[in-house]
Parts: C-alpha cells; structure tokens; sequence
C-alpha cells in the first residue's frame, strides 16, 4: 500500500463522520488525547484492514501472485496494529485506574 492510499483512507474515514472517542479514557489532562490516538489509530488499523482485504481479493482473482502476497501481509499487519491499538487503550485505562488507588 502506497502512502496516498492511506492518506485517501484518512480522508474517507474523516468525511464518513467517524471521529475520536474523547471519553475512551477516564481521567484529565493529556488522558482525553490519548485516548483520541489510541482511537484514530483503531480506526486507520481497520479501515487498512478494510482495503488490503479488498486488494488480496482482487489480486487473487487476477492471479498476480506478488500483490496477493503484499496484501496477506498488510490484512496481517492491520489486525496486529488493530489488536495493538485496543490492547492500549485498555492498558491505559487499567493504569489510571491503578494510579487512583494508591
């Protein structure tokens, strides 16, 4: 995938009306924008997903071989960073809560 791919991706997500969570993580302070990366990141991870399947689909069908491997490779990539991403954010919120106990 090329970078205007994924600038065009951002784009789409931005003008579909999906926008960051600023109550994902509890707290004040620089938690709110952390939570806001934490959440575009789930949402550029999925929207990869999104299109390297579509990619690997079509390469498939067409038989080019090195694009279906490329984009095995991205759908792979995507789902780690979207597991990664979420994994995060509950981390997060697990440490200010263990920040507020003691």
């Amino acid at each position: 995938m090329t970078t205007s791919t994924s600038a065009i991706a951002a784009v789409a997500v931005l003008f579909a009306g999906v926008g960051p969570d600023f109550g994902a993580v509890t707290g004040s302070g620089l938690y709110p924008i952390a939570g806001a990366f934490l959440t575009i990141t789930l949402v550029i991870a999925i929207a990869m997903l999104a299109i390297c399947a579509f990619v690997w689909a079509v390469a498939t069908a067409v038989g080019s071989w090195q694009v279906t491997s490329k984009a095995r490779i991205g759908v792979l990539l995507a789902v780690a960073g979207a597991v990664l991403a979420g994994g995060a954010l509950a981390w997060l919120n697990w440490l200010i809560d263990l920040g507020y106990t003691f």
